[in-house]
């Protein structure tokens, strides 16, 4: 078949051509080079991918084989039920049956492998798709779970390798209907409803142990717990493996064990492998009795008699089990040991133990019940590895994980072996690459990626890639690292995670680019085009451009702050967005702290230039504010002649002043008020700005604010000049210390003898007018506001005195 190109007959060495595999993996065409490094590219314009077809029955039961554990060499050992499992059984089948899904929990060494063998069976011809068998072990998302799912039920259409997108992986999963037997389950929750949600017409079977976490409330599941072996049921079930009744000892020994292990079968297969070895060294066991001890057997003459074993040893064996094997099961052992429970296959026995008879030995082990199957390869049993490595079988596991390292590295590369294979030796070769030493797991992760890609095995490629690096980085092998690093972003790149696929691209084409490797900078920076291309075009489908509805009527306010009249209503701001309620009344002004934004229609017309466009919503004048009105205004004494606009308008804004002034006077200053007798006028508080008395005014005006334009005041004591006293004119209470009529000093008012004074001088009448201006022939008092009017009777002839007031405006004489 044309799957490889540059495929070299098995016969030949390993030292031919490398693999080349191009696989279909989403959007793009992945090319799969051992030497030089994954190239990556999308599918070429027209090519259209043909529809996965599904396996037939024929199909199916090849696969299902291929999911087993390897056939052993020797005759099969018979699988038994006892009564109480069968039951479980009936039960099982009948809710599968139904399209009803099941939880079977039940601790290690239950039977629970055993129990899903005796259901396959039962289940052969329920669904149409027939029954899958998958193995969760090391399974903590949902992902690859389908994926396995997916392969076992469909098949590609070409001799091209397809591992479908997610897009296209669940709608090919929606279809399927299979009973689904998925053996050691390791999730729950959120990730095991998002798989049953995936395949809503498979029917699962999961077995778990009770540590595994618990299902959400929304899946549904059947519960049906595996418990232990009753009394009889244990004695039967070890009379089934010793192949012999049992004596009254060794019957009373059962009922202690069964106590002392809570009745789980993995215990029983054990004590009847004891009692198997017990009669083999007494030489009880049947057509023994005529030969000569010792002759044919590695035995002694006098043998003595072993006694039954302890109570202790039934309930933890592994140390009396493994004394009483052979020589290469126990170096098949401390292998297992040192890649943490994982057993190779039996045919790489020979290779690592160095014994062309090993690979019979996993059928002794198996027999003793210290190796359990786990999907399709064999691990040790539950308890077993911390049993062996407390008696010394874990000592040499540094040297033994070298050596699987090295071994597997070989049979990776080696052009004879299919990717199949290297997946299905997956958790072995992973604990041999987690056990060597930096040399050894490069070489070994260089070779068994490449492998693991073709095969579609993308959480072991994963792994490995990852391994690599690390110990690449560890042993200075610059030229490796770059490598691993290329491989995981080409991995994130068909996982659509676009974020790493660049970080692991960029680190590296920068590794690559320090080695002056033109050739893998080039085919990395064309990986790192496809993700930035990915990127835009994400960017492009998620954050559309804004688009606002036009408004219904005239311009729109959304969400504008305080009261609205009345709501209309909601028009979409955007496609994916909330609604917003639409004002259809004018909203009440915005707050002092608080922003509008207005909507401004789109216009028919094309503007002309940007003035026209910005015309509207931001106008070039300004509107003024209207002053707010702090204090009722006063009415004003009518003033003879003409009056300028101007001339208002600075009145208007000296009253506004000095009411300010006044509150702030009033506010800082104390409660108390000293009064002085005044003219015939009306007494003004201090705080009020210097107004000269009626009639007296330069200009005419009423208040004297408007003196700084008046062309007759040539000194221009508009300007806040202060105008020197008459000689020989003084004022009562006159001083440095003398308090001043008419002014109400506070707790830190200082004297007006020198510096710049903090209150002003009494508002005295000026003596005489030199200016020559026009009388005005009005009596009544000034317009001025004040604070404080107290009216008088007492006038008091003072000079005319000008000071600085309390805005900064002063008067002329």
């Amino acid at each position: 078949m044309d799957r490889t190109q540059g495929q070299v007959d098995p016969a030949e060495p390993s030292s031919g051509p490398a693999r080349v595999v191009t696989l279909t993996a989403g959007d793009f065409t992945l090319t799969v080079n051992p030497v030089d490094g994954s190239e990556i590219e999308p599918l070429r314009p027209g090519a259209e991918r043909a529809r996965p077809r599904r396996r037939d029955a024929a199909g199916r039961a090849a696969r299902d084989t291929a999911a087993r554990p390897p056939v052993l060499p020797g005759a099969p050992a018979s699988a038994r039920l006892t009564p109480a499992r069968e039951e479980e059984r009936a039960r099982l089948v009948r809710l599968l049956s139904h399209g009803r899904s099941v939880r079977l929990t039940g601790p290690s060494g239950s039977g629970r492998s055993g129990l899903l063998d005796a259901v396959a069976a039962d289940c052969a011809g329920v669904a149409p798709d027939g029954v899958v068998r998958l193995s969760g072990y090391g399974q903590q998302q949902p992902g690859e779970l389908l994926h396995a799912l997916y392969a076992a039920v469909y098949e590609a259409p070409d001799e091209r390798p397809l591992r479908p997108d997610r897009e296209e992986l669940l709608a090919r999963v929606r279809e399927i209907g299979a009973v689904v037997l998925l053996d050691d389950l390791e999730m729950g929750g959120a990730a095991l409803d998002e798989l049953l949600r995936a395949t809503p017409e498979c029917a699962y079977l999961l077995a778990a142990t009770p540590d595994t976490k618990a299902p959400s409330d929304a899946s549904h599941l059947e519960e049906v717990f595996l418990g232990g072996l009753g009394r009889a049921e244990s004695v039967e079930f070890l009379e089934a493996g010793v192949g012999r009744a049992l004596t009254e000892e060794e019957t009373a020994w059962a009922g202690d064990l069964r106590f002392a292990s809570e009745g789980l079968p993995l215990r029983f297969v054990q004590a009847a492998a004891l009692l198997r070895q017990r009669d083999e060294l007494n030489g009880t066991r049947g057509g023994d009795e005529d030969e000569e001890p010792g002759v044919f057997e590695e035995r002694p003459r006098d043998a003595a008699f072993v006694p039954l074993p302890t109570l202790a040893e039934g309930a933890a064996p592994a140390e009396l089990l493994a004394s009483r094997v052979s020589e290469s099961a126990r170096a098949v052992l401390r292998i297992a040991c040192a890649l943490g429970g994982e057993l190779p296959h039996h045919a790489h026995l020979p290779a690592l133990v160095g014994d062309t008879h090993a690979d019979a030995a996993v059928a002794e082990l198996l027999g003793c019940g210290l190796l359990t199957p786990v999907g399709t390869r064999y691990r040790l049993a539950s308890g077993v590895a911390r049993q062996l490595e407390e008696v010394g079988y874990g000592d040499p596991a540094a040297e033994e994980a070298r050596t699987a390292a090295r071994h597997y590295a070989w049979w990776t590369g080696h052009a004879s072996v299919t990717p199949e294979r290297v997946a299905a030796e997956a958790d072995a070769v992973l604990a041999a690459l987690a056990g060597a030493d930096v040399v050894a797991a490069v070489l070994l992760a260089r070779t068994a990626a490449p492998a693991f890609a073709a095969s579609l095995h993308w959480e072991a490629w994963e792994r490995v890639l990852r391994s690599g690096a690390e110990a690449a980085r560890k042993a200075g092998e610059v030229a490796e690292q770059a490598y691993f690093h290329h491989e995981l972003g080409v991995l994130a790149l068909c996982e659509g995670r676009l974020e790493r696929a660049r970080a692991e691209l960029e680190a590296s084409i920068g590794l690559k680019g320090a080695l002056a490797d033109k050739r893998g900078t080039v085919a990395g920076r064309r990986a790192l085009a496809l993700v930035t291309d990915r990127e835009a075009a994400g960017a492009a489908a998620v954050s559309p451009p804004l688009r606002l509805a036009p408004p219904v009527g005239g311009a729109v306010a959304l969400a504008a702050p305080g009261p609205v009249a009345a709501l209309g209503p909601a028009v979409p701001v955007a496609a994916t967005g909330p609604t917003v309620p639409v004002a259809l009344a004018a909203p009440v002004g915005p707050r002092a702290s608080e922003a509008v934004t207005a909507v401004v229609p789109a216009r028919r017309d094309a503007p002309a230039n940007l003035a026209e466009v910005f015309a509207e919503p931001f106008p070039m004048s300004l509107k003024p504010s209207p002053a707010p009105a702090l204090a009722p205004p006063v009415a004003a004494r009518p003033v003879a002649g003409s009056r300028k606009r101007t001339v208002l308008l600075a009145a208007a804004g000296a009253l506004t002043v000095a009411a300010l002034g006044t509150v702030v006077a009033l506010a800082v200053g104390s409660g108390d008020e000293e009064t002085t007798p005044a003219g015939p006028g009306p007494k003004v508080s201090s705080t009020t700005p210097d107004v000269p008395a009626a009639g007296t005014d330069t200009a005419g005006e009423p208040g004297g604010n408007d003196s700084a334009g008046d062309p007759a005041d040539p000194a221009g004591s508009g300007s806040g000049a202060v105008t020197e006293a008459e000689p020989g004119a003084t004022t009562p209470g006159e001083g440095a210390d003398a308090p001043t009529p008419g002014v109400s000093r506070g707790a830190g008012a200082k004297p007006s003898g020198g510096g710049t004074p903090s209150r002003k001088p009494p508002v005295v009448p000026p003596k005489t007018s030199p200016v020559a201006s026009p009388p005005t022939t009005s009596t009544s008092p000034s317009s001025s506001p004040s604070a404080s009017v107290t009216p008088t009777a007492t006038p008091t002839p003072t000079t005319s005195v000008s000071a600085p007031t309390a805005t900064g405006t002063g008067t002329g004489t």
